[in-house]
């Protein structure tokens, strides 16, 4: 009996405390990370011990670039249970954009960022987030400070093991950058092959973009568009259209069918819709048309430069 009363006792803090975190979760999935870093500061002057309340804290530090802040919180959380993947992940992942930030300091993180990343993969075989850290860190490495296409490789077969479409990503990725355009375009598809969730079909996308070939970008996206069904696609048909300068009946005729069907959950604002349709129009030497569309734009979100700066090249068309 004693123990049940102790327990109706201690309930409503428990509940309480484990509300907190859920909201603090909840606005870190909204990105209000200025709001979670000050629910986790009042909660922790409570709860100074709460490990996943600092490392919430520690993320919504991280997210707004407050490095030193967050090196605190992560550095902590690894003094309490260094045999923790993810606390080594996120201490690696904080160091490693510190030092892209600053490239003066950069020489002197690098090893840290190695460390840390080599040490959350051999605690946890199964950690796909830091394998891909790895895959971009020794890809983007000059080879004077460890860099090595052989050790990043080293890891995309780990993780083509854990899951077949990552590890295909992943190769695309290497070779892509590694400028051998065929053979990443033939992984890209193997992970559309394998997965064919929308982000494959959006790291093909991006892939011929870079390659500059709008046309298979936009043959691929209504691939997708067809199996995906999504207003957004309609959107990035429309871009590389105007963009580009290609397919321009069939990119205003996405863009119309993207503000028609427009929600918020589409996630770009109107407004660019109507900027992409003034840059179609101003390739088709419409210039009225295209006018109507950027003041459409303007209107909605008046401070954008680029619409503004569209605008003057329009009116001087």
């Amino acid at each position: 009996m004693k123990h049940f009363l102790l327990f109706l006792l201690l309930f409503p803090i428990l509940a309480f405390s484990q509300s907190e975190i859920a909201e603090a979760e909840r606005l870190f999935q909204e990105k209000n990370y200025v709001e979670m870093e000050q629910l986790m500061l009042e909660f922790l002057e409570d709860h100074p011990e709460n490990l996943r309340a600092i490392e919430l804290l520690g993320d919504a530090y991280a997210y707004q670039k407050k490095w030193d802040e967050a090196k605190i919180r992560f550095k902590k959380l690894l003094e309490v249970d260094d045999k923790n993947a993810n606390y080594h992940y996120k201490y690696g992942g904080m160091l490693g954009m510190k030092a892209l930030e600053n490239k003066f300091n950069a020489l002197g993180l690098i090893g840290d960022v190695k460390s840390s990343f080599k040490m959350a993969a051999d605690l946890d075989p199964n950690h796909i987030e830091v394998r891909w850290a790895l895959v971009e860190l020794y890809m983007q490495l000059p080879g004077l400070f460890g860099g090595s296409k052989t050790k990043s490789l080293h890891y995309a077969e780990e993780l083509e093991n854990l899951s077949k479409v990552d590890g295909y990503l992943a190769k695309g990725y290497i070779y892509e950058y590694d400028n051998e355009p065929d053979r990443a375009e033939t992984y890209y598809k193997m992970a559309i092959n394998e997965g064919g969730s929308l982000t494959c079909f959006e790291k093909l996308t991006q892939f011929y973009e870079n390659e500059n070939e709008p046309e298979k970008a936009i043959h691929n996206i209504e691939v997708a568009q067809q199996k995906y069904q999504r207003n957004a696609l309609h959107y990035q048909i429309g871009k590389i259209a105007a963009e580009y300068n290609v397919a321009l009946e069939k990119g205003e005729q996405c863009l119309n069918t993207y503000l028609k069907n427009y929600t918020v959950k589409d996630g770009v604002p109107k407004a660019w819709a109507h900027y992409r349709l003034a840059q179609i129009h101003m390739h088709k030497n419409h210039k009225r048309k295209a006018l109507e569309h950027i003041d459409m734009a303007i209107a909605e979100l008046p401070k954008i430069k680029t619409f503004k700066e569209q605008k003057e090249k329009i009116v001087n068309m």
